[in-house]
């Protein structure tokens, strides 16, 4: 087996708590691909309707995928994808950090009207028994297209065919 380059990840959306939690725990196994899970399953898995403004341009390790990719989400607020991976890139290379393979996923355009709705409900107003299942149930409609987001990202990368 020839030697291929770990990588990160990162799964980036407006406030890191919906679409690009969902994308992550797709790639990394914790929710189904042939089957929509379910709002329990969604409310069960790490950062869903979870990251606060505040968390916002912070990477935040979801977990190491079965090719020991790291795999992070970002909330990165109405900056492009292309400008948060610069950053990201400009910032390891000042720090003198390793040259990891870096690859920098939006999953903006998978977001619906339902979660946009639910995740302001939750997150700005504060109104989390509302917006949380609003939010879930946007999600679950958006899931057939997350799940082709990141199976695009990993035939990309060569994680699968």
């Amino acid at each position: 087996m020839a030697y291929r380059a770990v990588r990160r990840i990162v799964y980036t959306c407006y406030g890191g708590a919906h679409s690009s939690p969902v994308a992550a725990a797709i790639h990394l196994g914790l929710l189904p691909r042939n089957t929509t899970p379910t709002v329990k399953q969604l409310l069960s898995i790490p950062l869903f309707d979870q990251v606060r403004s505040t968390g916002r341009g912070r990477m935040m390790s979801v977990g190491t995928d079965a090719r020991g990719n790291e795999i992070y989400v970002l909330g990165r607020g109405k900056e492009s994808a292309d400008m948060v991976r610069n950053l990201i890139v400009s910032a390891w290379t000042v720090a003198g950090g390793a040259t990891t393979p870096l690859e920098v996923c939006d999953t903006l355009p998978c977001v619906n009207g339902w979660m946009r709705m639910g995740g302001w409900l939750s997150r700005a107003a504060g109104l989390v028994g509302l917006g949380r299942p609003i939010a879930a149930f946007g999600a679950r409609l958006a899931y057939p297209r997350l799940v082709r987001l990141v199976q695009q990202v990993e035939r990309r990368l060569g994680i699968i065919n």
